[in-house]
């Protein structure tokens, strides 16, 4: 009875193994496979770009034998992209962060301008005064600079005719420094010397007089006030020289006083005379 039932099961399997395999399955049964995708191995795969994908899968197809290569070949190519793009990228960014650093200083700007410090003359000296047609020295130094000046200009300037006489110009920069001014009129080449005060101006010859000081860079210094004046000739006592400010006479403030001291002697004898006759003294 088990022989019976197990022929029977044997059969009816076998005959619905035959009909499966012959009956007509619709398409949408037979590329089913295809809507079922492989899961990813790596994260690295992911790299390979679009393009090179399809590229893959289409020789995938068409091709099975060639498949691994062509993947192989598709990833090494993203991959090599992938490590070329951002290299490079970072050094050329890299070497113009450099370059902007290096031309650029910081400066707390909360430091004072740069300033100059007057040597010749004192800058606790009186007003000086030059005679026009002499040389005059000036020297100074650099105070407070964070930031030093390639060149140096100084010029002087005068109010009343409005000249500007250049006695150095883009001038090497030195901590200290000095300057010969050659006052003949022949020398200066511009307007006459007057007899009045001028300004000694220093500056920076990249910039103009005018510009507002930096913090740490040096201003237009012209806080230096100085006298030229213009000799008189020679003229000997026996040709009639006079002196303008001279007298031979006493002045009138002299001349006050003396009177006052001899009116009090005046009165001061008459006074002892008159108090000693009244006691009979003198008489």
């Amino acid at each position: 009875m088990q022989t019976f039932n197990l022929a029977r099961f044997l059969f009816a399997f076998f005959l619905f193994t035959s009909f499966s395999s012959a009956w007509p399955w619709p398409p949408s049964v037979q590329n089913f496979d295809g809507l079922i995708q492989r899961r990813q191995e790596s994260d690295s795969k992911s790299d390979t770009s679009p393009a090179e994908t399809g590229k893959a899968q289409t020789t995938k197809a068409d091709n099975p034998s060639k498949t691994a290569a062509n993947t192989a070949e598709a990833t090494s190519k993203g991959a090599t992209n992938t490590k070329s793009g951002p290299t490079r990228a970072t050094k050329s960014g890299t070497e113009k962060t450099s370059a902007a650093a290096s031309k650029t200083q910081s400066i707390n700007p909360v430091l004072p301008p740069g300033g100059v410090n007057m040597i010749t003359p004192s800058a606790l000296a009186q007003t000086s005064y030059y005679k026009i047609g002499d040389y005059v020295t000036f020297g100074w130094n650099f105070t407070s600079l964070s930031v030093k000046p390639a060149k140096i200009d100084v010029y002087v300037t005068c109010q009343t005719n409005q000249g500007s006489y250049t006695i150095a110009n883009n001038a090497t920069f030195e901590p200290t420094m000095n300057v010969v001014w050659d006052t003949k009129p022949d020398a200066t080449g511009t307007a006459p010397l007057l007899t009045e005060t001028y300004t000694l101006v220093i500056k920076d010859a990249s910039k103009d007089v005018t510009a507002i000081a930096q913090a740490g860079r040096l201003g237009a210094y012209d806080q230096f006030a100085f006298g030229m004046y213009t000799p008189q000739a020679y003229t000997p006592l026996n040709q009639g020289w006079k002196c303008a400010t001279c007298s031979g006479a006493m002045s009138s403030t002299d001349l006050h006083a003396l009177k006052f001291m001899l009116g009090m002697c005046i009165i001061t004898i008459l006074s002892f005379t008159w108090f000693a006759g009244g006691f009979g003294t003198f008489f």
